[in-house]
């Protein structure tokens, strides 16, 4: 990937009801209270079609208002071919995910494709889905994104600092 700025992500997770519509969430914030980003287009989707138009699990909006973000009024969709073009950096949640994006995105795109974690941290982790589990879980991914959120906006800042050299960038 060249160095050139991020101006637009895409949080994928397979229904866009638990961890994409949170981390689309925190990252708007975070962005926010480094008064950074402000352009920046922000959005999340689903690999699956099962919850479109559905709001936000109850339990991650309520983990986001617990600390101050308000996800209420994001709506599942899901990725669109469209997307791929739309968006500069489209980020899965998981490993799962990140298989399916690969396999809707033309070859061209790949590069747009990563694990969130992987892209943000350098830690190749997933982040679990925790639909099946109690508020714990909905605590745990939240702090995960958190953390990853932060290293990410630190990476998309130190980024958007770069000269556009058009060159590979040992940054990302």
């Amino acid at each position: 990937m060249s160095a050139k700025p991020i101006n637009s992500i895409l949080f994928v997770c397979l229904g866009n009801i638990c961890r994409s519509p949170l981390a689309e969430g925190v990252v708007r914030a975070v962005l926010s209270e480094r008064e950074w980003g402000g352009d920046m287009l922000l959005d999340s989707a689903a690999t699956s079609g099962w919850e479109v138009g559905s709001p936000p699990d109850p339990r991650s909006i309520a983990v986001a208002v617990r600390h101050g973000i308000d996800i209420s009024r994001q709506r599942a969709r899901k990725v669109t071919p469209e997307d791929f073009h739309r968006f500069d950096l489209i980020l899965g949640m998981d490993r799962s995910n990140v298989r399916d994006l690969k396999a809707l995105a033309p070859a061209a795109m790949h590069d747009r494709v990563h694990l969130f974690l992987e892209f943000a941290k350098g830690n190749a982790r997933d982040v679990p889905d925790p639909y099946y589990d109690g508020a714990e879980a909905f605590a745990s991914v939240y702090r995960m994104i958190r953390e990853a959120s932060e290293a990410l906006a630190t990476r998309l800042e130190a980024r958007a600092s770069l000269p556009d050299s058009g060159q590979a960038s040992s940054t990302m």
